[in-house]
């Protein structure tokens, strides 16, 4: 194996790493949103983003770039989201091939009671991937990047 062989391998043990952190923080909040709030993770992220936007709208493919889904994936669940009147969906007045998605006031009641539980399980889930020494360096990676 050669230098450019070992440094790709590194770059692959890293994102493997990151998967395996991300995967086990992602199914801590699931269980504990699910549990509390009857919401999946890529729901609260959902709700999450669109209460971040002024007026509480944004348009379904920057909803799609936030969860990371395709858009088929987006309408689906945002299809869902919009039969519990948790979002609704509203055309652009600029254009009408746009279609923004927004929050309704449920939608916001339900965030804001999921939040805490959201916030604490991944607090202790982080405290728990700090414990693991693979894990330590990039948790607190995390933590250095909220300074910038």
């Amino acid at each position: 194996m050669g230098i450019k062989d070992d440094a790709v391998e590194v770059r692959a043990q890293g994102w493997r790493t990151l998967a395996a952190l991300h995967g086990s923080i992602e199914a801590e909040l699931e269980r504990a949103l699910q549990a509390s709030n009857e919401l999946s993770v890529v729901e609260y992220t959902v709700l999450d983003a669109l209460s971040r936007q002024d007026g509480w709208h944004m348009r379904m493919q920057q909803l799609a770039r936030a969860t990371a889904l395709s858009s088929s994936a987006t309408t689906r669940l945002v299809n869902r989201l919009e039969d519990r009147g948790l979002l609704t969906r509203i055309l652009c007045a600029d254009d009408r091939r746009g279609i923004y998605t927004e929050l309704t006031g449920a939608g916001q009641k339900l965030l804001e009671a999921a939040k805490p539980v959201h916030d604490e399980t991944l607090a202790a889930a982080l405290e728990a991937a700090e414990a693991v020494p693979e894990l330590e360096p990039l948790v607190r990676a995390l933590g250095a990047l909220q300074k910038v």
